[in-house]
């Protein structure tokens, strides 16, 4: 390295100053990470370069449902490494089917697209949406359009952000990918209006994560499902953040009764090991696509099947699904405490899921958030106001609650 250079790790550096240094150096500046250097986890917490423990109420955006280091997951996921970890897609592997057919069991549907992120699930469930609509609705060619909300987050990639309505995810990535209505989140009646002959799909989050954990209105999804029906559009369920356990229920549109027509799922279904994600629907749906019109290298890989499977056998106890919805409960009547005593200005969520709008007064949120790192919390802000709380569902109730006191202390000025 040149003199002057940032020091890393190959170079036996271990202060987080250091690496956060070398790290801002040689890392394309797309994230604003808070300034702690992680090193080491166990369940709800985590441990930086210097030994100082960390209460994690973030879990990797919902990725780390399960927990860091969950035993079942290292388990599965070491057993794989001694056997084989990837054969591509042309060869199948011995757990594959068990995947698929298990996977799609969960769901209640018949077939899986495997995948890696959430953002290529959602780009493959665009594509199955317009494949159905040529090959099944007839839709004219190259007319097909999907319906989506504003507020969304489906991911970073250019045909993605095209129907964002966030200014910063849209600048200088243009042009952009047609196809795409924008319509109100929440709003049934600005649904009912973009629908037409040409519409093959509405793409919903059932919760608006990004956007600072928004639920819709009673009835909303209830109602969006008896339009798409109506009108015979795809109803396509973004639960990549809300799924696999986060609100309470294995899926949040559970909380309407909804059953969609594809769920597009990711972060948790990996167990916060490897990168796993899937689209799931009937085989009406992705029965549309013939070989060599859509793929995926690691998509399905051995490793990803390995983790998720054991993910799926400890989703189909409900244990997890019951302990989110006890602990959500005490959650938001903690939160809902700081609200009433005007700490603070509003909370939204389901389940272990909670969006938190603090007051001008107390700060950003990333001021907040920062000043919970510094009591041992992990958090993170959006919006600039808000600050998400997604803790691991495997968190103790006292843990729980220690973390919300934190929150309280910082926003009594403490």
């Amino acid at each position: 390295m040149g003199r002057g250079s940032p020091s890393y790790p190959g170079e036996a550096v271990t202060s987080a100053e250091d690496l956060i240094a070398a790290a801002d150096a040689h890392c394309a500046p797309t994230y604003h990470p808070l300034p702690v250097v992680i090193a080491t986890g166990e369940g709800a917490w985590l441990t930086d370069v210097a030994g100082r423990r960390y209460l994690d109420l973030l879990a990797g955006y919902s990725a780390l449902n399960f927990g860091h280091g969950n035993p079942r997951l290292i388990r599965a996921a070491k057993r794989q490494l001694d056997r084989v970890t990837l054969t591509s897609r042309a060869f199948y592997h011995d757990l594959f089917a068990a995947f698929c057919t298990e996977l799609a069991e969960l769901c209640g549907m018949e077939m899986v697209l495997p995948a890696n992120t959430g953002a290529e699930a959602v780009e493959s469930a665009l594509k199955t949406a317009r494949k159905w609509g040529y090959r099944v609705k007839g839709v004219p060619g190259e007319m097909a359009k999907i319906v989506v909300a504003g507020g969304n987050f489906h991911g970073r990639t250019t045909t993605v952000i095209s129907f964002s309505t966030d200014p910063e995810a849209r600048a200088d990535f243009g042009p952009y990918t047609p196809g795409f209505e924008i319509v109100p989140y929440g709003d049934l009646t600005a649904m009912r209006a973009a629908l037409t002959e040409n519409t093959v799909a509405v793409l919903l989050e059932p919760i608006q994560g990004e956007s600072g954990v928004i639920v819709p209105p009673a009835g909303y999804l209830a109602g969006v499902r008896e339009l798409t029906r109506e009108r015979n559009v795809l109803f396509v369920a973004d639960e990549i953040q809300s799924g696999l356990g986060r609100t309470g229920r294995t899926f949040a549109c559970e909380h309407e009764g909804v059953v969609p027509d594809v769920y597009v799922l990711g972060k948790a279904l990996g167990g916060g090991i490897v990168p796993v994600s899937a689209v799931v629907s009937s085989a009406a749906v992705l029965g549309v696509f013939r070989p060599g019109e859509h793929g995926s290298t690691f998509g399905g890989n051995p490793l990803a099947c390995a983790v998720a499977l054991e993910v799926i056998a400890m989703l189909r106890t409900g244990e997890h699904q019951e302990r989110a919805a006890r602990l959500g409960e005490r959650l938001h009547g903690l939160l809902g405490e700081l609200r009433g005593a005007g700490r603070v200005t509003a909370v939204r969520g389901r389940g272990l899921w909670a969006g938190v709008d603090v007051p001008r007064a107390a700060g950003s949120g990333r001021e907040v958030s920062e000043r919970l790192l510094a009591r041992g919390v992990l958090v993170k802000d959006t919006h600039g106001s808000t600050v998400r709380i997604a803790p691991p569902l495997v968190i103790g109730d006292e843990e729980l609650e220690w973390g919300v006191e934190q929150l309280r202390e910082v926003l009594s000025g403490g």
